[in-house]
């Protein structure tokens, strides 16, 4: 039988001079954008790598740091690991320990921390591989998930540098969770964990009898975790444990552990009612020069004999080398899927990979990282991140539409969010929450034309399990606008209730009075590109004719919601944010603290509703409040005492998060704002001061990775200005690649076809971009000759004129295009 060839598996990079990108002392970028190279592992925090193709991901940092697990990474997690972003000493680790002298250390600096001769991390797309030399022994260390499968890789190499015989003993460790992390009760959750050890020790088993979630009948603690985990190395291993105890020894550390000390297990090893970990000793000789690999894999199993047929085939080197081949294809389709060539590194390093890798990995498939350990699905999260799939494969935004439809109620409203497992949710009382449904659907209308999924059918969340009756996603669609519409005050204003894109406001609408400005003017921007979408539907024959009357009365429904705004929420230089039940007006220049906020004030203008005389107000408070050092802020002044009657949102730090702060996710609907204006430069402006490239530039600062985007910095109210956080896990993602590409780039789906529509800094000469659209590719390219504007001069389609800025649907997928603009 002819064995297949798999891609090669090539993480780690020679650089040449000149291959090092946004240097700042800490790490780079390789010149191709496919690895940040961190040289130093003090790291301001820790810098990691979410890899998660799907189902089972890992979270590791430059030291070791980290944690795996399948699914949902709160209900199932598969290692125990604390939450501490200062001493990062929880992970997954390996030692070497020189059998001769009986010095050890460990590849990933963390936890032993010993001196080394040389140490980078390349943390890549879908792996890291760390790199260290210790005492004359090169380790590198490839971690990594093969897509589809619910196991981890770990490839050990060692190099012996020297010049004379090197005997020695690589040891792994880990400890289990098995179910819902943390397990901080640690003493009762042992009881019931149970670990097997394989007579060649290559192999430890673990299981749980007890998985901390509701049954069928709903009793709790009554539920076997109904999974067998394994950690295995594919080289003959000559001892192993599954206890604490034998490997940390009492009141030990995993810096210092007695197996290590005394080189061997130091207590009982049956690895049954103990504090249950993993643990195997790999004996390895290497001479001079020689170098010797080894595979330790870490994962799940439906049962004890898959567990076992997946451990056997990862002993094998040719199934090793496969997966890591299919690891590069698997990533590969998705980064390639869309690429820009821009006159800026840094927008060509995030748009090209690592928004992208950010978004699928932690967001939306893993939905978890080092700041936020989640697991659940958002309602308003995840589908707005799957519009980042309609750049690279719209049936996965269908399916998300599809999946979150399942997760409405029947009168309309949603849940806030859900567990995956177990289907537990929230109920949400979100007044935004819902209307993300039509508008996600909206987009991908308008880039598939695909309107036929107007009659695709969802259940409702609370129709008998037994029941028949769905709802098709038009209905699903019109029941949340129309439960939208009938949540209003008496002023014509939506309902806040406990928040609206804001979860900080959090009592704001308690007694259910409070009102919401942002989602009047989200609503009137979704009803906008709703209406002619069912229009659509309609001449198509997808919806009957007689929906044009709901068209008619959402009509008039925008011309309602623009009064009450304009008349209710103008405060006389820019717009409010909210009122609360009593009254108490939030966002308002006669308020102390919290006077103007930052959604109201983009979004008057991205809906349309701000009328001419008021839009230079609008964009004089802007540039005069909000827009700081570091892009555009929340609010201001920030709120230094807790009020009662808006919420937490008032209780943080000030200058943090959602008081103060920048918030990216925010900033990007800003940068849209001054691109729908034609404000170039200040659109460009406002992404230089948060583009993660260029703040990390300056890492004692900014603290975080320069390859992510932060959910938020700190603001000028906060002693740490500039500083970010909460990266990986944070929505900013899809949002600022959609801006770049849509809005600066300006290449967008419209109801005609793709608009040529750039908003570029006035100091690029053009950019190139590759765009799939409706099932062909298009290779464009903006040229922009000395001295010329924004307005498209002409468009070339396969070297024919075209008229006008937009290129037509194709009738059907017909290959790659080649696409010419000229600018004047």
């Amino acid at each position: 039988m002819t064995r297949v060839t798999k891609p090669t598996f090539k993480p780690v990079k020679v650089d040449v001079p000149g291959d090092k990108l946004f240097d700042n002392g800490y790490g780079y970028f390789a010149a191709d954008g496919s690895e940040y190279v961190i040289t130093r592992p003090d790291t301001p925090k820790p810098w990691v790598n979410v890899i998660c193709p799907g189902d089972y991901g890992l979270v590791v940092s430059q030291i070791g740091g980290g944690y795996s697990w399948q699914t949902h990474a709160g209900l199932n997690r598969i290692t125990r690991w604390d939450q501490d972003l200062v001493s990062d000493s929880c992970g997954k680790y390996l030692y070497v320990r020189d059998e001769d002298t009986g010095d050890f250390w460990s590849p990933t600096w963390k936890p032993v921390c010993k001196e080394y001769e040389s140490y980078e991390c390349r943390h890549g797309i879908g792996y890291t591989t760390i790199i260290s030399v210790n005492q004359g022994v090169e380790t590198q260390m490839t971690l990594t998930v093969p897509p589809g499968e619910s196991v981890e890789i770990w490839r050990l190499t060692l190099t012996n540098q020297g010049k004379k015989q090197r005997s020695l003993s690589v040891w792994s460790y880990l400890e289990w969770c098995l179910g819902v992390a943390p397990d901080t009760h640690r003493e009762f959750h042992k009881t019931f964990l149970e670990t097997q050890l394989a007579d060649d020790h290559r192999t430890v088993f673990a299981t749980k009898r007890m998985w901390d979630i509701q049954n069928e009948q709903g009793q709790h603690w009554n539920r076997d975790w109904d999974k067998t985990a394994f950690h295995s190395v594919d080289l003959p291993a000559s001892a192993s444990t599954g206890n604490k105890q034998a490997f940390i020894g009492q009141y030990g550390t995993n810096a210092s552990p007695m197996a290590l000390r005394e080189g061997g297990y130091v207590a009982k090893t049956t690895g049954r009612w103990d504090d249950s970990v993993a643990s195997l000793r790999v004996p390895i000789e290497l001479a001079p020069g020689e170098s010797k690999t080894m595979t330790f894999t870490l994962g799940v199993a439906d049962s004890d004999e898959q567990a076992r047929q997946t451990v056997a085939r990862y002993q094998t080197t040719d199934a090793v080398d496969n997966a890591l081949g299919d690891v590069n294809s698997f990533w590969s389709r998705w980064m390639d899927a869309s690429q820009a060539d821009t006159p800026d590194d840094g927008v060509n390093l995030m748009v090209n990979r690592w928004l992208k890798y950010q978004s699928l990995s932690s967001r939306i498939w893993g939905r978890t990282a080092y700041y936020q350990t989640g697991g659940a699905f958002g309602y308003r999260d995840q589908l707005q991140d799957s519009l980042l799939f309609l750049h690279l494969d719209p049936t996965r935004t269908k399916a998300q539409i599809m999946l979150h439809a399942a997760h409405q109620f029947a009168a309309g409203h949603v849940q806030h969010w859900w567990h995956p497992i177990t289907e537990d949710g929230m109920e949400s009382q979100f007044s935004d929450d819902l209307l993300w449904l039509p508008f996600v659907t909206v987009n991908y209308l308008k880039e598939t034309a695909d309107l036929g999924i107007f009659n695709e059918t969802a259940p409702y969340l609370d129709q008998p399990i037994d029941s028949d009756h769905t709802g098709s996603l038009y209905e699903h669609c019109t029941r949340a606008i129309e439960r939208s519409f009938s949540k209003r005050s008496e002023r014509g204003l939506p309902l806040i209730g406990t928040g609206d894109w804001n979860d900080g406001f959090s009592v704001t609408g308690w007694a259910g009075k409070g009102e919401s400005v942002w989602v009047a003017q989200f609503l009137v921007a979704i009803l906008k590109e709703f209406c002619p979408a069912v229009e659509r539907a309609i001449k198509a024959g997808k919806l009957p004719a007689e929906e044009s009357k709901r068209v008619e009365s959402y009509r008039k429904e925008i011309e309602n919601l623009t009064q009450a705004v304009n008349t209710h929420g103008w405060d006389g230089k820019w717009y409010l944010a909210a009122s609360c039940d009593d009254g108490t007006l939030v966002g308002s220049d006669t308020a102390h603290e919290g006077k103007i906020h930052l959604n109201p004030q983009t979004w008057s203008i991205l809906s349309g509703i701000v009328p001419d005389d008021r839009r230079d107000t609008v964009l004089e408070s802007l540039d005069k409040h909000l827009y700081r050092d570091y892009g555009p802020v929340l609010l201001q002044p920030a709120y230094t005492n807790p009020d009662p009657r808006i919420g937490y949102l008032t209780r943080y730090a000030a200058g943090t998060r959602e008081n103060g702060g920048l918030y990216a996710h925010a900033a990007a609907w800003a940068i849209q704002m001054e691109c729908q204006l034609k404000r170039a430069d200040k659109a460009w402006s406002l992404f230089r001061k948060m583009s993660p490239p260029q703040r990390g530039m300056d890492p004692k600062l900014y603290q975080c990775e320069p390859y992510v985007t932060a959910a938020n910095v700190d603001g000028p109210d906060s002693p740490l200005y500039g500083k970010g956080g909460w990266t990986w896990y944070t929505g900013s993602s899809a949002w600022v690649y959609r801006v770049l590409m849509e809005s600066i780039m300006g290449v967008r789906p419209t109801w005609e076809g793709l608009l040529i529509d750039p908003c570029i800094p006035s100091h690029w000469p053009g950019f190139k971009m590759t765009r799939q659209y409706r099932g062909n590719v298009y290779h464009i390219e903006i040229k922009r000759p000395a001295g010329s504007g924004l307005e498209v001069q002409s468009v070339t389609l396969d070297g024919k004129p075209l008229d006008g800025a937009v290129i037509p649907p194709p009738t059907a997928p017909s290959g790659d295009h080649q696409v010419v603009v000229v600018l004047n």
